[in-house]
């Protein structure tokens, strides 16, 4: 009754997710194995945590949403090094107003289940506007943004099914 040997061929592990935890009133997308416990947008499953956390960083570059956990952010007093090399926005120190940082955490999750090409007419809509109104600057961070979205697009290949969230 008790075999040495794995008798189910089970490897006790899950696959990983891409969550969006909403436990907290600035979201944060982090990988995730295991049971769904926490609050918030499960994306997945993927196939290796490789796989995800190269998208995580794709998201991070685009999207600039926080990766870091509730406790450290509640104890920033200054931008973290994610913010200098423009892979968050800083919201932990509010660089970045909510209503801002809201329609990037939309975005991405409209992202991630599949809705890309709506996103990237929307960013190119919103890089039109600043560049009529001629805020420079602010286009020319929207156009990169679409930059590194269409590399990600053309990077990977996704079956848009599977993205569903589950």
């Amino acid at each position: 009754f008790r075999p040495r040997f794995n008798v189910l061929l089970r490897d006790d592990k899950s696959f990983p997710y891409i969550l969006i935890a909403k436990e907290h009133a600035v979201p944060q997308i982090a990988k995730h194995r295991g049971a769904r416990a926490r609050k918030g947008s499960y994306y997945g499953p993927f196939a290796s945590a490789g796989a995800v956390k190269r998208t995580i960083n794709a998201l991070q570059k685009a999207f600039l949403i926080r990766t870091c956990t509730d406790s450290f952010y509640e104890n920033r007093t200054r931008p973290c090094l994610l913010h200098q090399i423009k892979r968050c926005s800083g919201p932990c120190v509010k660089l970045v107003t909510s209503e801002a940082y809201a329609r990037d955490v939309a975005d991405t999750e409209r992202f991630l289940r599949g809705d890309t090409q709506e996103v990237l007419d929307e960013l190119q809509q919103r890089m039109m506007t600043h560049a009529q109104a001629l805020e420079y600057e602010q286009a020319a961070a929207v156009r990169d943004q679409i930059g590194s979205l269409s590399r990600v697009l053309h990077q990977q290949p996704m079956d848009e099914r599977s993205l569903g969230a589950h």
